[in-house]
C-alpha cells in the first residue's frame, strides 16, 4: 500500500534524545484506512514517542512518516488538520461545560460557527453525553471525561484518531463502556483508530497490533494470528507431589520445558484438551487440579521478547 493510500505509513522511524538516548529505533508501520490498530508494549517501550512523531508533536531524528497522505516533517500543518488526538493525560477544562470545551476546540480549528452547534450536539450524542451538554466537566467521572475528549478529537472530522493509553486509570466497567463507544465511533465515521496500550485485553479489540519493545517492533499481525503462531496450549496442574510430577512430565511425557512455580506446575503442549486425559491416566501422581489455557497476547510477548509484559513493566 502506498503512502497516499495508507492511513499511516512509517519507514525506519527513529527518535534519539540528547545524550544518545534512543527511544524509537527504526519503526516500520502500514495502517490501512478504517483499521483499529494498536501498539502493545510496556511503559517506556517507545509507544508514546512514536505517537508523538506521527502527530507532529516530536520531530523524528531519522526515517519518514506520512499520516492521512501528508508528510509529518514536510507538511505538519496538513497532518494536524487530518488527525484527532486523545492524550494520555486528561486535558479537558473542568471549569467549562462539555459544550464549551468543544466550542473552544472548534474555534481553534477555525470551524464555521453556523455548523459548530450542530456538530457539538452530534458529537455529544455520539459519545453518550448529550444529557450533560451544559454540565461543568469537573462533575464528570473519569470515563465521561475520556468520552468528551473523544468527541473533541472527532469534532473537526479527522481521518485518523490517535488515542494514547485511552483507558489509563479507568475502572473495568468504564473501560468496557469506552470501548463500546470507540467501536460505535469507528462505524459511524469510517475513521482509522490508532491507539497505544499496555493492557492485554484492550489489544484484543484491535484489527491488528504491533508489539513494541525497547523502541523496536518485534512482531505484528491480528491478535488471533499472533496467538496461533505460538501453536501451543498452557497446561497448569497441582498434584499431591509436585516434585515427582515435574520429573514425570519431563521424563515420561518429554516436556523438557515443564516448570514448577508457586502456583503449581505448567507446561506447553500442542493440544491441551487431548493431552489432559493422557496426563490423568499416566502421570503416576494424584492430580489435585488441572487447567488448560489457550495462548494469550502475554504469551506472544514472552515468545518474542523472552519475558512477559508484566515483567517488562516491573524493570522500567
Amino acid at each position: 500500500m502506498t503512502g497516499e493510500r495508507a492511513a499511516i505509513l512509517a519507514r525506519d522511524l527513529r527518535k534519539t534524545y540528547p545524550g544518545g538516548v534512543a527511544a524509537v529505533r527504526g519503526v516500520d508501520l502500514t495502517v490501512r484506512p478504517g483499521e483499529t490498530f494498536g501498539f502493545l508494549g510496556p511503559n517506556g517501550a517507545g509507544k508514546s514517542t512514536t505517537i508523538a512523531m506521527l502527530c507532529t508533536l516530536a520531530r523524528p531524528t531519522g526515517g519518514r512518516a506520512r499520516v492521512g497522505g501528508a508528510d509529518v516533517t514536510a507538511d505538519p500543518h496538513a497532518v494536524r488538520r487530518r488527525i484527532g488526538l486523545v492524550f494520555q493525560d486528561l486535558t479537558v477544562d473542568g471549569d467549562l461545560t462539555a459544550a464549551e470545551n468543544l466550542r473552544f476546540h472548534a474555534e481553534l480549528y477555525g470551524l464555521p460557527r453556523r455548523a459548530t452547534r450542530a456538530g457539538i450536539d452530534r458529537m455529544l450524542d455520539l459519545v453518550g453525553l448529550a444529557d450533560r451538554r451544559d454540565s461543568l466537566v469537573r462533575t464528570f467521572s473519569g470515563g465521561m471525561k475520556r468520552r468528551l475528549e473523544i468527541a473533541r478529537g472527532l469534532l473537526h472530522t479527522p481521518r485518523v484518531l490517535f488515542l494514547d493509553e485511552p483507558t489509563l486509570g479507568l475502572d473495568p466497567q468504564s473501560r468496557a463502556q469506552l470501548w463500546a463507544h470507540l467501536h460505535h465511533v469507528r462505524r459511524e465515521h469510517d475513521i482509522t483508530l490508532f491507539l497505544t496500550t499496555h493492557y492485554l485485553d484492550e489489544a484484543e479489540h484491535c484489527d491488528r497490533i504491533a508489539i513494541i519493545d525497547d523502541g523496536r517492533i518485534v512482531t505484528e499481525g491480528t491478535p488471533a494470528a499472533l496467538k496461533a503462531a505460538i501453536g501451543t496450549d498452557r497446561v497448569q496442574l497441582r498434584t499431591a507431589d509436585d516434585r515427582a510430577a515435574l520429573a514425570a512430565l519431563r521424563e515420561r511425557f518429554g516436556l523438557d520445558d515443564a516448570t514448577a512455580g508457586p502456583d503449581g506446575l505448567w507446561a506447553r503442549v500442542p493440544d491441551g484438551a487431548a493431552f489432559v486425559p493422557v496426563l490423568c491416566a499416566n502421570l503416576g501422581v494424584p492430580l489435585l487440579s488441572v487447567a488448560v489455557t489457550r495462548p494469550s497476547l502475554d504469551d506472544v510477548f514472552l515468545h518474542c521478547t523472552g519475558r512477559t509484559i508484566r515483567d517488562a513493566e516491573a524493570v522500567r
